[in-house]
């Protein structure tokens, strides 16, 4: 990767949060109803920003798409989509993300540091993110 890679931990739930917290923090106005989320710790840089992992239904200013079923969001309009409940079905807020000089990441897939499995939906909006690691691992074709 040229330019260096960044990713996020998707299976570290930090606690379960209100949406307010966030809204208030960015400046942005309060929805009609409060909502609850899902925090989970997204890596060890800039822990203090967040950053929405998606499904697909969402699309907004700051929306990325990562292929047919994921997007990820940076901006203020996820949330505020979030908070009147226009947003995406399903939805990750993450705490800072793991970055890579460019070449790094290479070097450490390369070497066998980290296994790759497809990133897929179902896994990362578990209802039980502790155990997923396990179902990917088979998926990856490696037995417990």
């Amino acid at each position: 990767m040229a330019r260096g890679a960044f990713g996020v931990v998707v299976n570290r739930r930090l606690r379960q949060g209100s949406l307010q917290m966030l809204l208030d923090a960015g400046n942005i106005p309060p929805p009609p109803a409060a909502a609850s989320i899902r925090l989970y710790a997204g890596g060890p840089v800039q822990p203090q920003r967040a950053f929405v992992l998606h499904s697909a239904d969402y699309s907004g200013d700051s929306t990325i798409a990562l292929g047919d079923s994921l997007a990820f969001s940076t901006g203020p309009d996820v949330f505020e989509a979030l908070g009147t409940r226009r947003g995406p079905k399903n939805a990750l807020v993450i705490l800072g993300y793991a970055g890579w000089a460019p070449g790094q990441l290479d070097s450490e897939i390369a070497r066998g540091d980290w296994l790759l499995a497809p990133a897929k939906a179902p896994y990362i909006f578990d209802d039980d993110p502790d155990t997923a690691w396990e179902r990917v691992l088979a998926v990856a074709g490696i037995p417990l």
